[in-house]
């Protein structure tokens, strides 16, 4: 069995990859647990000097790492770099700060009494496409720089990245089996959660691919951590600089063409304000150019597969049928979905109810603050959220009622 890597804009299949056999996967296997072995024994300033060496690799080929990102998935080019200068970031804080954050702490007890932080083995871990460098990094940095060791498997119109990240951190210097990408299957995922050799698995991903593997995770009796998805509220109130959110909001909902579990999804917006913020939205949604994103000028690429795009398709479809009223936008052509506004939506219709991953932005009218937050809140998702007006004091009190990990 193989993967195929296809170009989203072009869909030319531009690599093949194929699927490990069930005796190469127990050898990948075998070789992370020889590696936390050693690994788990090595200080957090050798750990450290390899991590730095990564954020350096990642800074000198972003270029090239870049092109890789948009010819597999289909971000614009300027944001795959950027993505890949994120991630290094990423690997320098967690090189630098690890240290300190997992140091030992006492407690003033009759006895001598403290806190440790131990490795505890090899991590298996589930990827998304969406950002195919940030997630693999944000999560492997800390796992590795805590003396833990990682296999990943990434999703499978990403398996260029996968490879190019494991590259990357044996040019880096850590030895082989700290890091490892192992070409999976969805049937293999049960047999690598269910060996003694995996200690636990984190997933990033959709509801259902979540569900299945917290329920494998209880099975077989590991730790795990989800993260699935997200429909965040963007709250604006009667007295906000209308330009700025409406700015933000093209920002929040189009950058990765919309492909972001924690970008704004619910434009929640006050009557008194709802037909102008509407106009200032349609305006700054309309201007986007999008295209072939490895051209200049273009600032939205394709959607990176082209289930997805028929899904957004019809998730839009299914909520104007519901009485949502189509402002601008609506078309697709393959993975190419133009940047899409649709105003009047209800909370019963699916463009609120469901996470549409994609440049569809949904505006729901609220009677006023209260009734925005009811409408926020009203939503199985609690990701993030943000709150404009001008008024601090009053978004504070109203952010201590938003039910959501982040309001800002």
């Amino acid at each position: 069995m193989v993967f195929k890597s296809i170009n989203p804009f072009s869909q030319e299949v531009i690599a093949v990859h194929e699927v490990l056999t069930d005796a190469q996967l127990n050898r990948k296997l075998q070789l992370s647990e020889r590696a936390f072995k050693e690994w788990k024994n090595t200080s957090f300033q050798e750990r450290a000097d390899k991590m730095q060496n990564l954020a350096r690799i990642l800074r000198e080929n972003k270029e090239k790492l870049g092109l890789l990102i948009t010819n597999e998935m289909g971000k614009i080019v300027s944001e795959s770099i950027a993505e890949v200068e994120k991630s290094a970031g990423n690997c320098d804080f967690y090189a630098e700060n690890a240290e300190q954050m997992l140091k030992e702490e006492y407690y003033d007890t009759p006895f001598k009494s403290l806190s440790v932080y131990d490795p505890m083995g090899v991590v298996f871990a589930i990827m998304p496409w969406n950002y195919p460098f940030w997630q693999v990094l944000r999560y492997a940095a800390p796992t590795i720089m805590s003396g833990n060791v990682t296999l990943l498997k990434h999703a499978p119109n990403v398996i260029g990245c996968a490879k190019a990240i494991e590259n990357a951190f044996l040019e880096a210097g850590f030895p082989k089996g700290v890091f490892q990408q192992i070409t999976i299957d969805i049937p293999q995922v049960e047999s690598v959660i269910a060996s003694d050799i995996i200690c636990g698995v984190t997933l990033t991903g959709s509801e259902k691919a979540g569900s299945s593997v917290a329920s494998l995770a209880g099975k077989y009796i590991k730790k795990s951590v989800m993260e699935l998805g997200g429909s965040d509220a963007f709250i604006v109130l009667h007295d906000a600089d209308l330009e700025k959110a409406a700015t933000v909001a093209t920002q929040s909902r189009m950058l990765n063409a919309g492909q972001a579990c924690i970008c704004a999804k619910r434009f929640i917006v006050t009557e008194k304000v709802a037909d102008e913020f509407g106009v200032l939205f349609a305006q700054k949604i309309q201007s986007l150019q999008q295209g072939n994103p490895l051209q200049q000028g273009i600032n939205m690429g394709p959607l990176a597969r082209l289930d997805l795009a028929e899904k957004l398709e019809h998730q839009l479809e299914q909520s104007l049928q519901q009485g949502a009223k189509l402002i601008l936008g609506g078309e697709r052509e393959n993975c190419n979905f133009q940047p899409t506004l649709i105003d009047f939506v209800t909370v019963d219709s699916v463009a609120f109810q469901e996470e549409t991953f994609g440049p569809l932005a949904t505006v729901i009218r609220a009677k006023d603050e209260n009734d925005a937050v009811t409408i926020a809140n009203n939503h199985r998702y609690g990701l993030a959220s943000s709150i404009w007006t001008k008024d601090l004091e009053n978004a504070f009190q109203l952010a201590r009622k938003m039910e959501a990990g982040n309001v800002f």
